[in-house]
């Protein structure tokens, strides 16, 4: 089965074709963009399609980021994967950028536990904690750095994700330091779609509200019809 996997979830607008039968990257595309997913992303799936010699015919499922991470990237990603998954008759699956992370820190550092993490702002951390056998133990989750700290202090894992090295700071003692990034590279969000089954839909994974929010106070109210002045 061929996998298109595609991630919105940062500053990067990535894609690659999978090949789940022979666990091989078949090709890929990547635009480090910071905002503007919606406009480049299609143009980047199929660059990721000619470079890896298949078409949208040929695929067996989409693979998408399905967060934490930007609130209008995410919305973007998973709508793109929706979309075409059901014009495709072909499953969809979500992968989180935490479980993304940690699967990448496992490629270097094989039989530990990870700790992923994101740096939220607001004095807020992101976390998901793997064991060994890669099993979700806790998260995803909003946590605070010293609760980080302490919960690497007591499990001793590979640190992944942009709050990494702060947490290491934090608990004062050295760890094993995987990706740093807001993301995992491409491939990871491929291989992990290609273990899970046909599940729900994937939704975005907000792990709070969004920033912008309307602001009713500036809403301004209409005049009566035939008021004067």
């Amino acid at each position: 089965m061929k996998l298109l996997a595609i991630d919105c979830a940062a500053n990067l607008c990535a894609a690659c074709v999978y090949d789940a039968a022979a666990a091989k990257e078949l090709g890929r595309s990547v635009l480090d963009l910071g905002k503007g997913h919606a406009e480049h992303l299609m143009a980047v799936i199929e660059e990721a399609l000619t470079t890896g010699g298949a078409d949208y015919a040929g695929l067996g499922a989409i693979a998408v980021s399905t967060g934490p991470g930007s609130f209008t990237g995410l919305r973007v990603g998973v709508s793109a994967a929706r979309g075409l998954a059901l014009a495709l008759k072909i499953p969809a699956i979500g992968v989180t950028t935490l479980e993304a992370l940690a699967a990448q820190a496992k490629a270097t550092f094989p039989g530990r536990a990870v700790l992923a993490a994101l740096d939220a702002g607001r004095e807020e951390i992101h976390a998901a904690l793997y064991d060994e056998a890669s099993v979700l133990i806790y998260g995803p989750a909003v946590t605070t750095l010293s609760q980080a700290a302490a919960m690497a202090v007591d499990r001793s894992p590979v640190l992944a994700g942009t709050a990494a090295t702060q947490i290491a700071a934090s608990a004062g003692r050295a760890f094993d330091i995987g990706p740093t990034s807001a993301t995992s590279d491409i491939a990871f969000y491929a291989r992990l779609a290609a273990t899970k089954g046909e599940g729900e839909k994937p939704k975005p994974l907000y792990l709070r509200g969004a920033d912008a929010k309307p602001q009713a106070g500036f809403i301004l109210s209409r005049k009566k019809a035939g008021k004067k002045n």
